[in-house]
């Protein structure tokens, strides 16, 4: 059986802070890593989408509803769910290695900080 995930991908995320939200693969790990036993894919959406614009507002607020927030994760195979859509986008290897660098030192960063934040020091 083929590939699902595939970069390029248009996904769903079911669970977590994105939730609902719609999304690229960017970067599919089908065996799972060191870091993480699991099959996950980095994936790009937009968490908050732009809003309605008419003719009576201001242009401070059609400023502030045409604007987008995209966001870049982790995500487990299982809390993503793949449609039929995929875009053909030509993603920069340089970039992506870069992102996932950044991704897993952040995690490791903080993981070190929530476990040594939980220890009392002795005076």
């Amino acid at each position: 059986m083929g590939k699902i995930m595939k970069p390029g991908k248009v996904v769903l995320v079911l669970r977590g802070k994105y939730a609902g939200r719609k999304a690229l693969v960017v970067k599919a790990q089908d065996e799972g890593g060191a870091d993480r036993s699991y099959p996950h894919a980095i994936i790009a959406g937009i968490d908050k989408y732009p809003l309605k614009v008419t003719k009576s507002m201001g242009k401070k607020k059609q400023e502030k509803r045409n604007k987008l927030k995209p966001f870049v994760k982790v995500v487990s195979y299982s809390h993503l769910l793949p449609t039929r859509y995929s875009v053909d986008v030509a993603f920069d290897k340089a970039n992506i290695n870069k992102v996932i660098h950044l991704l897993t030192f952040f995690s490791v960063y903080l993981l070190t900080f929530k476990l040594t934040a939980g220890v009392a020091e002795d005076p």
